[in-house]
């Protein structure tokens, strides 16, 4: 019987994952602080070397639209985090091969083509938003790797569910 080989990549992504599980619900954590015990326009000003216009009420109004979908990119994240360390357990055991993490892929591809719209659109208001007395810099918008890991979890979703389907195939004939 020939056993395994050891890869010391494993142990290490599930302990990175768990820590960006973790620091993901933090952040949610921060943003949501922010928000809700928003400083007062006063201190916003005051923090950005803003002066009083009609123009820092709009940065300060579109700021908060993208701390708001900045929420939402917490709960998407999770959904990636916590699917991967699934397959990653699942690979841990031996087992990866299994419908389970074609579904788990799957869900993992339409949370990161969700968080490449998101990425999008907080692109776009931090674009709107921008003036060059006041630049809004903003790591979001279009990224040509982003949509290609979404391409890719899709499609490697299918291969991981065409392998389970021959996987099963295999046990019934043996």
């Amino acid at each position: 019987m020939m056993s395994k080989p050891y890869s010391a990549a494993l142990p290490i992504a599930r302990i990175v994952l768990k820590i960006l599980i973790v620091l993901n619900w933090l952040s949610g954590a921060a943003i949501l602080a922010l928000l809700v015990v928003m400083p007062n326009q006063q201190w916003i000003m005051a923090a950005f070397d803003l002066s009083p216009s009609p123009e820092t009420e709009r940065l300060i109004m579109g700021m908060r639209a993208i701390a708001v979908l900045g929420l939402v990119v917490v709960p998407l994240s999770y959904v990636v985090l916590k699917r991967l360390l699934a397959i990653v357990e699942s690979v841990r055991a031996g087992d990866p091969f299994v419908a389970t993490n074609a579904s788990r892929l799957q869900a993992i591809a339409w949370a990161l083509l969700a968080l490449q719209l998101l990425s999008i659109v907080i692109g776009t208001i931090a674009k709107a938003l921008s003036t060059p007395a006041h630049p809004l810099n903003l790591d979001a918008g279009f990224s040509i790797n982003g949509w290609l890991a979404v391409l890719l979890t899709f499609v490697l979703a299918r291969v991981f569910a065409e392998g389970a389907l021959m996987r099963e195939d295999l046990e019934r004939t043996v």
